[in-house]
């Protein structure tokens, strides 16, 4: 906000900084300084206490293949699906992957080096084909939520927004198989009843995100189970259906894991 956030009360401030846990993410940070990468991300898993309970690891390809893959996984969290899923994968491939992320997680020093920025908060970047073709072309697996967003309750069930094509036309264009990640998780009834009420008002600001930390934080101390399935060979998505046809048979898969 630059020089206009002088003019934020007090009392705002003071929500904020606690509904973002502002001194103990700092605290976090601080002290995980010396990390970073595939590290960092299981110093996050012993810090949130999260327990994994990992199903069909089998199915991850060998790290010494030769080829690349897209990792694909539903977002229920929004927060620690993402560094439980990065800390699995990058122990596995030895730090060879790379997120798709928004743009705000690279305030993070220790999550930095592993992302690909996408601009989620304000007007979608104009780089965002030529950074998903950089990822894609690179000598790293990709990690990505497709929805975008971390799931809703959509008709009392937790769900992800429908899932984008984008890793369904990359994957093709780059010949990488597609491997199907489920995750299991929610967040609380009141994290819902905002994101809900904001669709409803037609708010443009995702005002839901703000409390991603606070969520992450109520889900401390937790165990989650991993399913992973076996690899999608990338010929599998022809003509015969639409990329977000594919997409949505994808997702579809993941549910069933």
């Amino acid at each position: 906000m630059g020089s206009k956030a002088s003019r934020v009360p007090s009392f705002a401030r003071n929500w904020l900084k606690r509904i973002l846990h502002q001194d103990e993410v700092n605290r976090f940070l601080w002290e995980s300084r010396d990390k970073t990468g595939v590290e960092w991300l299981e110093e996050c898993v012993r810090y949130l206490d999260m327990t994994l309970q990992i199903e069909g690891k089998e199915n991850l390809p060998d790290k010494d293949d030769g080829r690349l893959y897209t990792f694909v996984s539903n977002h229920p969290l929004g927060g620690e699906d993402g560094v439980a899923l990065g800390a699995v994968i990058g122990r596995h491939y030895d730090g060879r992957f790379r997120y798709l992320v928004n743009d705000l997680l690279m305030n993070l020093p220790g999550l930095a080096p592993l992302c690909i920025p996408i601009n989620k908060t304000g007007s979608q970047s104009r780089n965002f084909p030529a950074m998903v073709k950089a990822g894609f072309s690179s000598d790293n697996h990709m990690l990505m939520f497709p929805a975008g967003l971390c799931s809703r309750k959509i008709k009392g069930q937790i769900h992800d927004l429908p899932w984008k094509k984008t890793f369904i036309s990359k994957s093709v264009e780059t010949q990488r198989d597609v491997v199907p990640i489920h995750f299991s998780g929610r967040n609380s009834n009141r994290f819902y009843r905002i994101a809900n009420l904001c669709k409803t008002l037609g708010l443009k600001v995702n005002i839901a995100m703000l409390y991603l930390v606070d969520e992450m934080y109520r889900n401390t101390h937790q165990t989650f189970r991993v399913a992973i399935g076996k690899p999608i060979p990338w010929q599998t998505f022809d003509k015969s259906k639409t990329p977000a046809q594919w997409a949505l048979y994808v997702e579809d898969l993941v549910y069933k894991l």
